[in-house]
């Protein structure tokens, strides 16, 4: 990956000090710490799942609970956790939850070929951490969105490696426990993966329907959930969702007439998907674009949206901000981000009455940015895979300047 000017990229990947590192750990291990103290059930959002999964055991239905919006199969995966007692919990969903986001910023990291001794390893997830309030946020809740959150990258750094089958079954398990990566499925389907695109389908499917027979509900998902997301009036939920769908009615726009103007933005942005998959640049970044491209469509339209959905997306664009084509490279990348930065009071939308407002801001500016990038960014992507070829294969970021070499083994 070379920049083919001497920038902050070849700063970024050099190797990072003990210094450095100590400072994240520090982060990370308050912000663990300071959840377990102040949670149950590892969250509330774990709770939602465990409190199914206890309901299950005892004999009931966990589709009684209409904010529980998950496959079956997700009724079997949390069953160890309703096994455990509470305090247990308390401790061991914030570690995991943790463990799991710093495990999506390394498979993000490697999927760009980022050294993971390098700087940019430790700022990212310091700056994501620290400077991004969904991240606590989710850490809190304990929300299953952390499975996407690992899985997506993971998915990206198998197919780089041309592993496309195994990556669709990472997809497939993903879907079958929390149901926001479907819209991968359609990566697939640009690729023409066949055999990995029937696991993105059949894990989930299979896995459920084995489970439902299991429950004394067997179709609870068919009718009780999946009109409750159609409709989605739920006066608690409605307060977070960030999707145009759901906060254009709440300043007079008519839900017909919202619904219509989220469901045109997502079809536009899943075009300039296809086109970022099928324009230049190294494939690593046009995996991780164009993967970013469907998800954040996917969010403009479905019901719920939440803010923490975007960290499914947000460490593989950050991990790609060496190359020169990178959407991170543009201004609109980081303003989206500034709604979200903790500390800061924003007049009026400060209540939770009103914090979706600046979650879709965040939403709409950053979809906005991946689909423009992806139609005008071809000269940046272009210019990265010719830097890339001239320089950065194996590692190595250089300049014609001796201040600004780095070679990272």
């Amino acid at each position: 990956m070379a920049t083919g000017k001497c920038d902050i990229s070849g700063w970024l990947v050099r190797p990072a000090g003990l210094g450095w590192w100590a400072g994240l750990v520090a982060v990370m291990a308050a912000l663990t710490t300071h959840t377990v103290l102040v949670t149950s059930d590892g969250g509330m959002d774990n709770g939602i799942v465990v409190d199914a999964a206890r309901t299950w055991l005892d004999g009931g239905s966990p589709y009684d609970d209409a904010h529980f919006l998950y496959f079956p199969s997700a009724v079997v995966a949390a069953a160890p956790q309703a096994l455990l007692p509470r305090s247990v919990l308390d401790v061991l969903v914030p570690v995991a939850v943790v463990l799991a986001l710093a495990g999506g910023w390394v498979c993000a990291l490697l999927t760009h070929r980022v050294p993971l001794h390098s700087r940019l390893a430790v700022l990212g997830l310091f700056g994501l951490a620290a400077g991004f309030a969904p991240f606590a946020q989710l850490v809190r809740l304990g929300n299953w969105t952390v499975t996407a959150v690992l899985a997506l990258p993971l998915c990206l750094l198998l197919a780089s490696r041309g592993r496309w089958v195994a990556a669709g079954a990472v997809i497939g398990v993903a879907v079958a426990l929390k149901p926001l990566l479907a819209p991968m499925a359609l990566l697939f389907l640009f690729a023409r993966r066949w055999g990995a695109l029937a696991l993105v389908v059949l894990v989930p499917a299979v896995s459920s329907v084995v489970a439902a027979f299991f429950l004394p509900d067997p179709t609870g998902f068919l009718t009780r959930t999946l009109p409750f997301l159609f409709t989605a009036d739920d006066a608690f939920l409605r307060l977070y969702e960030a999707g145009p769908a759901a906060v254009l009615p709440r300043v007079g726009v008519p839900g017909p007439l919202a619904q219509a103007l989220a469901v045109a933005a997502a079809a536009v942005g899943v075009g300039c998907a296809y086109r970022r998959w099928r324009g230049p640049g190294p494939e690593p970044l046009r995996l991780a674009e164009t993967s970013a491209g469907l998800m954040l469509s996917a969010f403009l339209v479905s019901r719920p949206s939440y803010n923490h959905y975007l960290l499914v997306v947000l460490p593989l664009l950050l991990a790609g901000l060496p190359y020169a084509g990178s959407v991170t490279r543009r201004p609109g990348f980081w303003l989206a981000l500034v709604p979200q930065l903790p500390g800061v009071t924003w007049p009026w939308l400060e209540s939770g009455k009103r914090r979706a407002f600046r979650d879709a801001v965040s939403l709409c500016l950053l979809a906005g940015t991946v689909a423009y990038h992806a139609v005008r960014g071809a000269g940046g992507a272009r210019g990265a895979r010719d830097g890339e070829a001239a320089g950065w294969s194996g590692g190595r970021v250089a300049c014609g300047h001796g201040g600004c070499r780095a070679a990272v083994k």
